[in-house]
């Protein structure tokens, strides 16, 4: 299949929240990213953490394998720091190979959840 999507991506808008209402991990509050790979070889993924009052956080490596989808959740990014929660940040997502970016939160800190997903925006 031809590779789709692009090269460079970038999320202007994220925010772990700091507390979660329901079962582990399932209702963990949490942002993703989701990434898709249609190309014939691996995709190897950069993700640059932007925080307002302070340095970038990364690169955070990942590798998304030819033909196939990961989702990721910047809750479960540990190397080289992990992410801090109720803390808003952005990130920029690169890519050696084009992929398709998207973002979620699930955000469980009341009984009723709250679902968001959007497209991220591509350079």
């Amino acid at each position: 299949m031809k590779a789709i999507g692009a090269r460079l991506w970038a999320i202007p808008e994220g925010y772990i929240p700091g507390w979660s209402n329901g079962p582990e991990p399932e209702f963990s509050s949490h942002e993703t990213v989701c990434l898709l790979n249609t190309a014939d070889q691996d995709a190897h993924v950069l993700i640059t953490i932007f925080f307002s009052d302070r340095e970038p956080a990364g690169p955070y490596a990942v590798t998304v394998a030819a033909r196939r989808t990961k989702h990721v959740r910047f809750n479960d990014l540990r190397d080289p720091e992990k992410i801090p929660p109720a803390t808003d940040f952005a990130s920029v997502i690169e890519s050696d190979v084009p992929i398709v970016v998207q973002h979620t939160r699930l955000d469980s800190r009341q009984a009723e959840n709250a679902l968001l997903s959007t497209i991220a925006y591509r350079e």
